[in-house]
């Protein structure tokens, strides 16, 4: 057995044992779901910025920095923007509302404003769409294990899933927020020595620069080879100020400061992060010419260009970026379907314990859901671009509309829901080649906002929000 296959066993029991051994604190939903609303700002901090510092963060900017160059920083810079939102704009007036009427979820957020049929309509959109993302999380942490250890991919893919389930089910939002701070400490320490240690090895920017295999645009900040590459990834950064994840993690907060300082700084550190992985992929394009597969390009990096150790460190700050999304991901999963659904839908009447039972059980069937679509999607970009698109077209406008317009109503957000779905798979499915360069996502959003407020102007009836 090689040291980094040692460290990586070693690294994630040593994650599900602290999962399990803070999960002793946990005595009902409210820790569960929303962490007893105790989250101090470092707390909040670590367990978002971990969130948001998953596979596209990590493995997806590393694969497209080494064949886009310095561009790939849009794909973590769109979240940083799309943070600050969430920060300073959203956040705030979501955590008073949450604290106000004891809400858990995103749907029961949506359900306050606009009624049960959105609730249950957007629960069920996003619950099939975050399957698509928890896949790439473990398409990633497959890739790694595939490369140190020589691992199938559906055996990487099957133990990635069983390490992030064991310690989410065991405490949910009060585990993941504990365990997600060990494993930003892991992530940040490994990134901090690996970018110089692996730029001095190929000559620094210069290096890169005047590699004879890199294209003339590497060195572009912003060039965009298409759809998805370059700045066309702002794309995904509405998916990063509505994401129930993240949305409900700020419920936990003890305080709305504590918001807007978290999730401010955390934006702050994002865009400064989201240049190391194009730069570890920008590196691997010189020092490994000729790789096919974006998924490989950063575990090959680390394992080839590292002394052992170094390597062994830099895998497992990779790692912990794929675990820690992982549990964020389970998070909606868990909650979703417990809360939107199982008790507002199926049993009203379902006491604390069957709604925690249920939320345990739905993270491990939603982790068995991920490993099944992992082994069908080919890359982490495939799965994410699936995941950032439905989140975006059928909750950014409903949610912002619902703080933002006090006589929007059911009517609005289901137009705007309907509109933007239909748009999204048209754009993709249904424009004539010539029309390629339509984008299906911003396609989606601007029909879903038209249609809020179309509908919006043609009814005059108050939605009674106001008085909340």
């Amino acid at each position: 057995m090689n040291l980094h296959l040692t460290l990586l066993i070693v690294y994630s029991i040593a994650l599900v044992a602290i999962g399990m051994w803070i999960a002793r604190l946990v005595r009902g939903s409210a820790d569960f779901f929303v962490a007893g609303r105790s989250l101090s700002a470092p707390l909040l901090f670590s367990t978002v910025l971990a969130a948001n510092i998953g596979a596209g963060a990590t493995i997806g900017a590393s694969g497209r920095g080494y064949f886009d160059g310095i561009g790939a920083w849009w794909w973590n810079g769109s979240a940083a923007i799309g943070s600050l939102f969430l920060a300073f704009f959203i956040g705030p007036r979501i955590w008073r509302i949450a604290r106000t009427h004891n809400l858990y979820t995103t749907g029961d957020f949506l359900e306050l404003r606009y009624g049960g049929s959105v609730r249950a309509i957007v629960t069920s959109l996003i619950w099939l769409g975050t399957l698509s993302i928890l896949a790439g999380q473990l398409i990633a942490g497959a890739a790694v294990l595939g490369v140190v250890a020589k691992l199938p991919r559906w055996e990487g893919t099957i133990i990635s899933a069983v390490v992030v389930t064991s310690y989410f089910m065991a405490g949910g939002l009060l585990s993941s927020a504990w365990v997600n701070a060990v494993q930003l400490v892991v992530l940040l320490i490994g990134f901090i020595v690996t970018v110089p240690m692996v730029l001095s090895h190929v000559g620094g920017l210069a290096g890169i620069a005047n590699a004879p295999d890199v294209p003339p645009t590497f060195m572009s900040f912003f060039h965009s080879g298409g759809p998805l590459s370059g700045w066309t990834l702002l794309v995904f950064a509405p998916a990063f100020v509505i994401s129930p994840g993240l949305m409900q993690k700020t419920y936990g907060a003890v305080s709305e400061r504590a918001v807007k300082v978290a999730l401010g700084f955390q934006a702050l550190v994002l865009a400064l992060f989201a240049f190391a992985p194009p730069l570890l992929g920008m590196a691997a394009r010189v020092a490994h010419p000729g790789l096919t597969n974006p998924n490989i390009v950063l575990p090959t990096l680390l394992v080839e260009q590292l002394p052992v150790w170094f390597g062994a460190l830099a895998l497992a700050a990779v790692y912990s970026a794929e675990v820690s999304t992982c549990d964020a991901i389970l998070f909606m999963l868990a909650t979703s379907l417990s809360q939107d659904l199982y008790k507002r839908f199926i049993r009203p009447d379902a006491g604390d314990r069957d709604v925690l039972r249920v939320a345990r059980l739905a993270s491990l069937f939603g982790g068995a859901g991920g490993v099944v679509l992992a082994l069908l999607l080919a890359t982490v970009q495939d799965a994410l671009a699936i995941f950032y698109a439905l989140l975006g077209v059928s909750l950014l406008v409903p949610v912002v509309g619902g703080l933002y317009v006090r006589r929007a109503g059911t009517p609005e957000a289901l137009a705007s829901i309907a509109a933007g779905i239909a748009t999204l798979l048209f754009a993709r499915f249904g424009v004539p080649p010539e029309y390629a360069w339509i984008d299906p996502t911003v396609a989606g959003l601007v029909a879903a906002a038209i249609a809020f407020f179309a509908t919006l102007f043609a009814r005059r009836e108050p939605s009674g929000f106001a008085s909340m």
